[in-house]
């Protein structure tokens, strides 16, 4: 199992608390939400590709075409 993903999600969870954290402090509540949702995105796309991988993989096993 890879486990680089998890501390890529987890790193990327860490930066956008933090920034986050510095927008809403500094009155910018509305780009702490697009930073979130921006975090979101990033970490859906990377879950997307993994479970794309795993279905072409479970294709080739099967010889699905």
């Amino acid at each position: 199992m890879n486990i680089d993903i998890i501390f890529k999600i987890a790193a990327i969870g860490i930066l956008v608390t933090v920034l986050n954290q510095v927008l809403i402090r500094s009155g910018r509540e509305e780009q702490a939400m697009m930073v979130t949702l921006a975090g979101i995105v990033v970490v859906l796309m990377m879950v997307i590709n993994m479970i794309n991988n795993l279905f072409n993989t479970v294709k080739t096993i099967f010889q699905l075409y």
